[in-house]
């Protein structure tokens, strides 16, 4: 299990929430609430908000983006992850990743199942890194937004967890850009 070091300090991440939905707007987005308010709780800043309609080409616009943005160490994106003709997340940003992080949605389903049990196989939750940015994409409920940031993200993207972090790696995500393609 997890623990947290507390002789080391807190580090702020940049993190940027894109709520997927064809429906709602700020007024009533409450999983993007529910996760801004988590990360802010926790002590990280919220970037960037934005709501974009399920739309392959408009979620990419964004991501794309954020992913450029050099302020923006996170996004965490909420909608779009179900198996309805309108779900299209998993599918535009999939393409952005360099690298999968398949443990994030082992992870995020063992959580889920045991919270809703096999309906949690109706969620295709998803992670990766691409340009030294990490991307998180959960369902689109409060619920499960809270499941993915209370489980999984608040701890591991805090550099006093141990025995491992995603904070502590991001000096290297970038590694395979700065040395060039191996020959």
């Amino acid at each position: 299990m997890s623990s947290t070091d507390d002789t080391k300090a807190f580090v702020p991440l940049n993190i940027a929430v894109l709520t997927v939905s064809d429906t709602r707007v700020l007024a009533d987005d409450k999983s993007g609430t529910t996760l801004a308010d988590r990360l802010t709780a926790a002590g990280h800043h919220l970037a960037a908000r934005d709501i974009v309609t399920d739309d392959v080409e408009a979620i990419r616009v964004i991501v794309r983006k954020w992913i450029a943005d050099p302020g923006i160490d996170a996004i965490i994106t909420t909608g779009g992850t179900g198996f309805t003709g309108r779900d299209v997340t998993p599918e535009a940003i999939e393409p952005l990743f360099e690298k999968r992080m398949d443990g994030f949605s082992i992870a995020f389903h063992m959580l889920s199942h045991a919270k809703i049990g096999t309906s949690t196989i109706q969620s295709r939750a998803t992670a990766g890194t691409a340009r030294a940015t990490f991307i998180f994409c959960l369902p689109g409920s409060p619920g499960a937004c809270r499941d993915g940031w209370d489980g999984i993200l608040a701890a591991q993207l805090d550099y006093r967890t141990k025995p491992c972090n995603f904070v502590e790696i991001m000096p290297r995500l970038d590694e395979h850009l700065r040395r060039g393609k191996a020959k």
